[in-house]
């Protein structure tokens, strides 16, 4: 981009020789160009989470499932150019997991707690005249037995009036597993076929701006996994004998997701927000899911929104409880995520979006102010049929950075 900039002073120079007034025009033009570069946009997430629970499938379906995590979040998106932007996710997530920490019996072993650490890149650009917008992105992320690579793609058509949006993406995740089995079934040999897992994700989705109150998207997607589906520390119990098993599910998976997304604006102090989404696998879960949200303006500038998410699902074939597989299965888990179950969560969010911003500030490598524009706040309560309890808080700070 400093290049282009240089470029252009260059040409104005020549012109300058050739007429005062059009080089004066031309740096003008090239100034405007710069001043009118959009601001960049940076948010501060932050999390906290905490579960309980007895079904644990470390333990074969019993025990505790306690564990906490920290997660802090950094998301950058910065204007190249008037039609380029650049998007930068980085995070971390600290964890402490009584669950994991039965991988060997060991208290405060390694397994009690890790750190996972996450960033995906991206850039997009978009055509003024085609109203087409593509994007490219890559990621990572890595974790003690755990390393993920991603690569996606994404193009999207809007409408010549901007009401409506057809837009198709991809994703392929190449991951790697560190085998660690419970520490009794370790030296045995390999008891898995494979320390690799592959992703492929394809997603379409039509907006659609219905009326001037009412707009709403449908979003169908394809996902299929293949290697190793199972984790290898998941132990399982089994009828003929006390000794415990490692998980096996089969080497692929076919995920079909559909859902569909609606806002109606009621007035200017109320909106919802309706959420469905249908879920079936060929591992024989089928799901539902139902999310409302409600904001509500308190003000100009400040307002909450409650939500509230009921989820249902049938059990994967695979599944039995404690001490109710059979040494006959070919496959086996004990894993309460691929129980039938349904689900509660219900919460309050708050957000507060002066038209000025909160406040303003300096930073060494800017010379123009910096702007809290936005300050969000939310936390909801999560609860199962199997016993399974959580807790979330989370925090977002937006600002905003001119360009210079």
């Amino acid at each position: 981009m400093q290049l282009r900039y240089k470029t252009t002073a260059l040409a104005a120079a020549f012109a300058m020789v050739a007429s005062g007034a059009f080089a004066q025009n031309t740096a003008a033009e090239a100034s405007k160009r710069v001043q009118e570069l959009p601001p960049a946009d940076v948010n501060i997430l932050a999390s906290y989470y905490s579960q309980d629970g007895n079904h644990s499938p470390v333990t074969g379906g019993i025990g505790t499932e306690e564990l906490t995590d920290v997660t802090p979040t950094v998301i950058v998106n910065v204007p190249l150019d008037t039609v380029t932007n650049l998007l930068v996710n980085f995070g971390m997530d600290f964890y402490s997991s009584a669950s994991t920490d039965k991988i060997d019996y060991n208290v405060s072993s390694a397994s009690s707690s890790d750190m996972r650490t996450h960033i995906n890149v991206g850039l997009s650009r978009r055509n003024s005249l085609s109203r087409v917008t593509k994007s490219v992105t890559v990621g990572g992320s890595n974790e003690y037995d755990y390393n993920s690579f991603s690569l996606a793609g994404s193009w999207a058509q809007e409408s010549q009036d901007g009401n409506r949006e057809v837009s198709f993406a991809g994703q392929i995740f190449i991951d790697k597993w560190k085998i660690i089995y419970p520490i009794e079934l370790r030296g045995r040999g390999d008891l898995v076929d494979t320390d690799k897992r592959q992703s492929f994700n394809f997603t379409a989705t039509v907006s659609q701006v219905i009326t001037k109150r009412f707009q709403a998207s449908l979003t169908a997607d394809v996902v299929y996994q293949t290697g190793l589906l199972s984790t290898p520390f998941h132990r399982v119990y089994v009828q003929e004998q006390e000794e415990a098993l490692v998980e096996q599910l089969p080497d692929s998976r076919l995920k079909f997701p559909i859902g569909l997304r609606a806002n109606y604006y009621i007035s200017d102090l109320l909106t919802a927000r309706m959420f469905y989404r249908f879920y079936t696998d060929d591992w024989g879960i089928t799901g539902n899911t139902i999310e409302l949200e409600t904001p509500f303006k308190m003000g100009p500038f400040f307002s909450i929104y409650p939500f509230y998410r009921f989820h249902t699902q049938t059990a994967a074939d695979y599944f039995a409880p404690y001490k109710e597989h059979s040494l006959s299965e070919e496959f086996y888990t004990s894993d309460y995520d691929l129980s039938e179950l349904s689900s509660h969560k219900v919460g309050l969010g708050v957000r507060y979006s002066p038209l000025f911003g909160v406040a303003k500030f300096g930073l060494p490598f800017t010379s123009n102010d910096t702007k809290l524009k936005s300050i969000e706040l939310r936390a909801s309560q999560y609860w199962r049929s199997d016993g399974l309890k959580a807790f979330l808080i989370s925090t977002d700070l937006g600002f905003t950075i001119p360009s210079e």
